[in-house]
């Protein structure tokens, strides 16, 4: 079973990336054939500074390292380094019904942030599922705010096997439906677009203030707190094991503990959670050129498995 997954390195990653997608990714490689890339072709939709982005795709890199993915088990590259990519997705753009896009929720969606229109936005789906076909996959883990995304990448591999022959591999999606819905700083989720991120690998200052800085109601010290759509309890559960999460919910519903000394508690379990990770971390970049060796390594796994699949595709259509 190929397991495919990728993430954007739009900024720095932070708490909503780990367990929404990095998590389960690296949970998933010891299930099947991984493939994980970084989608630096799709971050062009909203980094349009060079410099940032080369460091942003960098420190992804590192970052899902050190967080656990394994390069002996999962082939990690970056998206733009495999050309077939790209002319795939041409291909597939010649068959996709333009209503088919102008249904889809994602660019609704940002245009209604205030997002500039462009035909790369629009035509995000498309890329999505050359992303996808490219290395037959079998199984796409996402959340359930891509579902429609993968639907798209179906109904187009029935419409070009419908047209040129049975071509292209039909994936399964496998729907996140517990995948953990991070609550930012200011209790709704946590998203670079709204300011309101920490950082997996912040100094430990910046990140104690910024926990330290939650928002949360006036409920005196005395008294209990709400359960509900609580920031530091849906952090916390994150991070804690199941024993100390309920000392934290019954301190929150026998009241006597102060917001301030529950958000010590939650940056304490942060900053320990990730401990070795932060360990992780230096060994990597004590080693300049190991980065780049597992991305190399990625890549040529990656292409050739990408050639094979457009051998086939360019027979169909007659290229």
């Amino acid at each position: 079973m190929r397991i495919l997954s990728g993430i954007q390195p739009s900024g720095t990653l932070h708490l909503g990336n780990y367990f929404g997608m990095m998590k389960p990714a690296i949970e998933l490689q010891d299930r099947g054939e991984a493939f994980y890339f970084i989608a630096d072709l799709h971050a062009l939709t909203t980094v349009q500074d060079a410099g940032a982005l080369s460091e942003n795709i960098r420190d992804v890199a590192v970052d899902f390292l050190a967080c656990g993915l394994d390069p002996r088990k999962a082939c990690f590259f970056r998206q733009s380094q495999v050309p077939a990519v790209t002319e795939l997705a041409w291909i597939l753009s010649t068959l996709t019904p333009m209503g088919l896009l102008e249904r889809c929720h994602s660019y609704k969606d940002k245009m209604a942030k205030g997002f500039a229109p462009s035909h790369g936005l629009f035509a995000y789906p498309v890329l999505m599922a050359a992303d996808i076909l490219i290395y037959d996959s079998d199984l796409v883990p996402v959340g359930k705010d891509q579902k429609q995304h993968i639907e798209v990448t179906r109904d187009l591999v029935i419409k070009f096997n419908e047209t040129y022959g049975n071509t292209l591999k039909l994936p399964e999606p496998s729907i996140q439906e517990h995948t953990a819905v991070v609550p930012g700083l200011d209790g709704e989720k946590m998203s670079k677009s709204y300011g309101n991120t920490v950082g997996l690998f912040e100094e430990e200052a910046a990140m104690r203030k910024k926990i330290m800085s939650l928002k949360t109601d006036s409920t005196p010290v005395e008294a209990p707190k709400p359960v509900e759509d609580s920031t530091i309890l849906g952090l916390y559960k994150l991070v804690a094991g199941p024993a100390d999460y309920a000392q934290m919910e019954n301190d929150f519903r026998n009241g006597g503990t102060g917001y301030g000394d529950l958000k010590k508690r939650l940056f304490a379990a942060v900053w320990e959670y990730f401990a070795p990770m932060r360990e992780r971390r230096k060994e990597i970049l004590a080693d300049p050129g190991y980065v780049e060796r597992v991305l190399r390594e990625g890549r040529e796994k990656a292409n050739h498995v990408a050639n094979g699949v457009m051998t086939r595709v360019r027979a169909a259509v007659g290229l």
